[in-house]
């Protein structure tokens, strides 16, 4: 199978640009760094808020988010590897402490893959690490289902699926 690069894959959806394009917000991004941005799904039901990282570690950006209009917040990461340029995320709730097994991960992962950002033209990139300018957009694809499948999801919980584009709301201070 032939290899395809993502600004292709990427391009090749019309509901990707068509989402960029939707809602231009303020631009906070020159104002704030990744690591104090605060991001909203259109319907303003998810909210993700990164957070510094305050050591050195293969996770270059931390994050949480929370489903609005509950009390349910799971956690989240990046880690930008050497040998790609994308940031592979994660986002997981309610994880077992200490010595955990690939099963437990597995079972308390809500949504895995890649983190892209973008400017309010639509220009994809790899998100901006700590220090760097706020992303005005991020994409985390499939991260609808990916809760709807979770254990993130049911009643008491999330039960509005966000879209896969996340708009920068603001920042923290």
């Amino acid at each position: 199978m032939p290899a395809i690069n993502t600004r292709t894959r990427l391009a090749s959806m019309p509901w990707v640009v068509l989402a960029f394009a939707v809602n231009p917000l303020p631009a906070f991004a020159e104002e704030c760094v990744q690591e104090k941005a605060v991001y909203v799904d259109m319907d303003n039901a998810y909210e993700l808020r990164f957070e510094p990282m305050g050591s050195e570690s293969s996770v270059s950006n931390k994050f949480k988010l929370a489903v609005r209009n509950t009390a349910i917040v799971a956690e989240g990461i990046v880690m930008h590897g050497d040998d790609q340029p994308g940031a592979d995320g994660r986002i997981m709730f309610e994880c077992p402490e200490g010595d955990v097994t690939g099963a437990d991960l597995r079972a308390c992962t809500v949504w895995q893959g890649m983190i892209y950002a973008s400017d309010l033209k639509g220009h994809i990139r790899a998100l901006p690490g700590e220090g760097q300018s706020a992303a005005d957009r991020l994409f985390l694809p499939a991260l609808g289902p990916s809760i709807q499948k979770s254990s993130l999801w049911g009643k008491g919980k999330a039960t509005v699926a966000p879209w896969d584009v996340l708009s920068l709301k603001g920042c923290n201070q």
